[in-house]
């Protein structure tokens, strides 16, 4: 029997759908948004009376589905958010819900913060979806900021980590981005991101003139695998994109407008929009920093034995995390034979279960990397078995697409791991669309061109100013492991690369303030902890900051220069700020502080000699109140970080 015979494929027309009874127009609360769904099913937007956006939208391509009715709704919701950048916040929107024939219908809602739309079916037979439409139109030719794919050949198949690029609308090449991708829109700037994708592939996007046009990934049909570990990658696909069973919702298309660039990194659209929490209670959950291995490839010196993938470096770092109150070491690639993806047993240079055992004595939990489709491949058997030897959670790597049947598997680890009461730190992943909502286990993505590249980043590579603008767009997808805390700091003219035993870009300040500035529950102290043991004064204010916070502001910023954030733990602050190339003076005011109140101050800041010597830094204490005002200069790729303890 044909596929077609087997199978509903249904397409929403967008351009030709029937006359509708009227157009229909929501704004937000605040009245500066303003939607207007016309009888083509294009959504047209606008701020403060001005158009910013116009999205025509549409799923695949058969029937002509004829808009119908509508009713607009209002709500308020108080969203917890367990280990996002606050403990919770309020959201209110207006809702659009217009019924389209054939059963399927069209979601707008409007927020002060944006727009989301989605189309959902209420059918019960399962249908495919060939292609979904999503041309987003701008009215003038602004500025954008657009991450491309980094496989040419096979533009959706990529770890999702570049540079941004930044040009005219006009002038963007015509290539594959992924999301969030940024674009400056008369006096706002639009940012397109997905909310709540689930059952369903990510979308790309692709420039052609005035507009940005959405493309997915088509559903696999045939995998094959990689020989060095094990990871599978699509080696056909089908001609559709997506199939599902029943009714459902498709995933939210958000276009957050944000009129500061201090608003992006604290828009909170897309964990508003996503599916709440499905795992019930999650109070065994521990976010926590993290001594890792990888990036100082297991670079111990002074010790009197050979360091490298075996038990006894990881008692070294199991003791330093101890001594160091770190809760958790991670074991990455190499714990097991990756080549052959035996995930089921560890190399015979590791005792596990001697070094959880080790670990559990002294207060640190034990981390196990591995592929993702390795671990999916042996889910419940290998969560079973590690969780019965102690281990606290898993860092899952090389997913590298995110095709219906990749984000279908990566909910599937987050919901078995959370019944063995495992959290999950996502890498080698797309940005983040919510599901650490809906699985509060997942504690970070990775989906950011992270310290990891300064392994093998060129002269030439601009790691500050990436550094200074990934906070305003892809951050606004939710937590993000960049990975910090590079005790070997270079300037612009003296970085060198070197694999082995590698430099971050701009000074150690600048390292330091990425614990503040980062939406990170789950955060990697990157170097060896033979580098760190030498400065135990700065290793302890690292370990000082908190893992997570009840409120978080930008004070300050302009994407791609220089960006000043402050979080709240309790009734202490935490204030950092990061700067690109180009040295700079922040005036900081600390009238966020109670008035009224005392707080002891640590101060670090990039020293004199810090355009010279990055690793340069000063540390001093004061007594300081919401009548202050500082005066800090960042050297040039430097830092700063403010830590205010209420006395």
């Amino acid at each position: 029997m044909m596929l077609k015979q087997l199978l509903t494929i249904v397409t929403l027309i967008f351009i030709g759908g029937g006359a509708m009874a009227k157009d229909y127009t929501v704004c937000s609360p605040n009245g500066k948004n303003q939607v207007t769904v016309g009888n083509d099913i294009t959504i047209s937007v606008s701020h403060d009376g001005k158009p910013v956006v116009k999205v025509k939208a549409g799923l695949s391509v058969q029937s002509n589905l004829q808009p119908g009715s509508g009713k607009v709704t209002s709500a308020t919701e108080t969203i917890p958010a367990p280990f996002y950048r606050q403990k919770s916040f309020t959201a209110a929107y207006r809702q659009l819900d217009m019924k389209l024939s054939g059963g399927f219908g069209l979601q707008v809602r409007v927020y002060d913060e944006g727009v989301g739309y989605r189309f959902y079916t209420t059918r019960q037979t399962e249908t495919i979806i060939v292609d979904e439409m999503a041309d987003f139109c701008f009215p003038d030719n602004g500025k954008c900021w657009l991450a491309f794919s980094t496989n040419e050949e096979k533009p959706f198949a990529m770890a999702f980590q570049n540079f941004y690029d930044e040009t005219k609308l006009s002038e963007a090449r015509n290539q594959f981005a992924f999301l969030p991708a940024t674009i400056q829109s008369g006096e706002v700037k639009v940012t397109i991101l997905e909310s709540d994708l689930r059952n369903y592939p990510g979308m790309f996007l692709k420039a052609d003139g005035s507009h940005l046009k959405a493309s997915f990934a088509k559903y696999p049909k045939r995998m094959e695998y990689y020989k060095w570990r094990g990871m599978s990658h699509v080696a056909e696909t089908e001609d559709y994109i997506a199939k599902s069973s029943g009714k459902r919702t498709y995933p939210w298309r958000v276009m957050a407008i944000t009129e500061k660039d201090t608003d992006m990194p604290v828009n909170n659209l897309v964990y508003a929009l996503a599916t709440p929490n499905k795992i019930g209670d999650f109070s065994w959950i521990r976010p926590g920093k993290v001594a890792w291995d990888w990036w100082n490839d297991w670079n111990l010196k002074g010790v009197d034995f050979k360091a490298g993938i075996n038990t006894r470096t990881y008692q070294y770092y199991i003791d330093f995390a101890a001594k160091n109150k770190i809760p958790y070491v991670v074991l990455d690639e190499g714990w097991y034979d990756s080549a052959k993806g035996d995930i089921m047993n560890p190399i015979a240079d590791i005792d596990l279960q001697g070094l959880i055992d080790y670990g559990r004595q002294k207060g640190v939990g034990i981390v196990l990397w591995t592929v993702f489709n390795v671990l999916d491949e042996h889910l419940v058997e290998a969560c079973e078995k590690y969780a019965q030897m102690g281990i606290k959670g898993w860092k899952a790597d090389f997913l590298d697409r995110n095709d219906q049947t990749a984000v279908e598997m990566a909910e599937r680890i987050a919901k078995t791991c959370a019944q063995y009461q495992l959290f999950v730190d996502y890498h080698g992943y797309f940005a983040p669309t919510g599901l650490n909502r809906t699985y509060p286990n997942i504690l970070n993505y990775e989906g950011v061109f992270g310290m990891e590249e300064a392994r093998w980043a060129k002269k030439e590579t601009d790691m500050p100013k990436y550094d200074v603008t990934f906070p305003f767009i892809r951050m606004m997808a939710g937590n993000v492991d960049f990975t910090p805390g590079a005790m070997r700091n270079g300037t612009r003219t003296n970085w060198v690369e070197c694999y082995e035993n590698p430099v971050s870009m701009g000074t150690r300040c600048h390292q330091l303030a990425c614990y503040v500035i980062h939406d990170s529950p789950f955060t990697m102290l990157c170097d060896a902890p033979t580098n760190y043991e030498r400065e135990p004064e700065y290793v302890n204010i690292i370990t000082s900051i908190p893992d997570t916070w009840e409120e978080t502001r930008i004070l300050q910023g302009k994407m791609g220069q220089f960006i000043v954030s402050a979080r709240r733990n309790g009734s202490d602050w935490h204030v950092a700020g990061q700067t690109n190339w180009d040295e700079r003076e922040i005036y900081l005011s600390l009238d966020f502080l109670p008035a009224g109140e005392t707080y002891q101050a640590t101060i670090v800041t990039d020293g004199v000699n810090a355009n010279h010597n990055a690793e340069d830094y000063n540390m001093a204490t004061k007594t300081l109140t919401s009548n202050d005002n500082l005066k800090i200069k960042l050297a040039s790729g430097g830092g700063f970080l403010v830590k205010l303890i209420k006395q």
